[in-house]
């Protein structure tokens, strides 16, 4: 009845557990164990399913001293478990819990760190650099002075740019989960958009060219999608190259597949150079750039798809990226039909 009741408690742990009798060999697993290691796990030394010096360390502890320890435990796939292994009489257990998704947050957030770190310190160390020299050396120079302080306005417009992006970022995390509830006209904010980058696609001679759909209402934010088409549109303008076209088109899916419901498609796209296939899954990480010099050049700040997708997932859509070397990329925006969306 004992075996029987703890056969039964084993196999009600949802998370992968392992039992090692005191010969060093594994005496019982559960399902999600097997799942995890494979069949054929009991039976066998425990340092022949756990390859992991740390681990086999812990576990060699609780078997001869009966003492309790945690240990780091790694798959091929790259899941990282947290395992804790606790002494029983004749053996120990083995826990694992697997903390996959907090390791990959904390990479993030160090990557974020070191990110934003990087991006300061260039135009810090411009503005540093120039407020010495005209401390000094070029304290009486006219035109060194006139030429220092355009530079570093430049630099300092590119760290006003900088930090009003991570705070947008910021808020738009935030509100990710509050859906919006207001009707908007997608038609509307697209010709809000195009005329707003009028200057824009004027000097660098660009046509936008826009196909309108009449009645397209989407439930909104009107300045975030405002935000989205404008980083679209003027992206398109800055990368299409002088003298091109961009095609902004607004048209109804009757059903999209993703979606599964009526919606409305933007699809804006240039005739630049295009993206390598390679860089198209990482367009919308923060600070990921295909070229950087060219990017900081025309003013980017390497977070501007990434606002682009979380607004876009706000609003119960989805971004699309299509590019080809030498004919142009497309950015599509799909975004439920109003009437089709439930209110939460």
């Amino acid at each position: 009845m004992d075996l029987q009741f703890a056969t039964a408690f084993l196999a009600g742990i949802p998370m992968p557990v392992v039992v090692i009798n005191d010969e060093g060999r594994i005496d019982s697993a559960n399902a999600p164990a097997l799942d995890m290691l494979g069949e054929g796990l009991v039976g066998r030394l425990y340092l022949t399913a756990f390859r992991q010096p740390a681990l086999a360390a812990t576990i060699d502890a609780a078997l001869a001293g009966k003492h309790a320890g945690v240990s780091r435990f790694t798959q091929a796939g790259g899941q990282v478990f947290r395992v804790t292994v606790t002494p029983v009489a004749q053996g120990a257990i083995c826990a694992f819990d697997d903390t996959s998704e907090q390791e990959q947050i904390g990479q993030m957030r160090r990557d974020f760190v070191a990110n934003v770190s990087h991006e300061l310190r260039s135009p810090l160390t411009a503005l540093v650099g120039f407020i010495e020299t005209l401390q000094g050396a070029a304290r009486d120079d006219a035109m060194a002075r006139t030429r220092f302080l355009e530079i570093m306005a430049r630099e300092a417009g590119r760290m006003n740019r900088l930090v009003g992006d991570l705070l947008q970022l910021s808020r738009v995390e935030a509100q990710e989960r509050v859906r919006p509830t207001v009707s908007v006209d997608l038609g509307a904010v697209l010709a809000r958009v195009v005329s707003d980058l009028r200057p824009v696609s004027d000097a660098a001679q660009v046509e936008v060219r826009v196909s309108p759909v009449a009645g397209a209402m989407v439930l909104g934010d009107a300045d975030q999608l405002v935000q989205v088409l404008t980083n679209l549109v003027e992206n398109a303008i800055k990368y299409g190259g002088n003298g091109k076209v961009v095609r902004a088109d607004l048209r109804t899916e009757a059903r999209d597949p993703v979606l599964r419901c009526a919606a409305f498609r933007i699809d804006v796209s240039d005739q630049g150079d295009g993206i390598d296939a390679v860089h198209l899954p990482r367009l919308t990480e923060r600070f990921y750039r295909v070229d950087t010099h060219r990017s900081r050049e025309k003013g980017g700040t390497g977070l501007g798809l990434a606002i682009v997708k979380h607004i876009v997932s706000r609003h119960r859509g989805r971004l699309l990226i299509t590019s080809e070397r030498g004919v142009g990329s497309t950015f599509s925006v799909v975004l439920p039909a109003a009437e089709t969306v439930k209110i939460d």
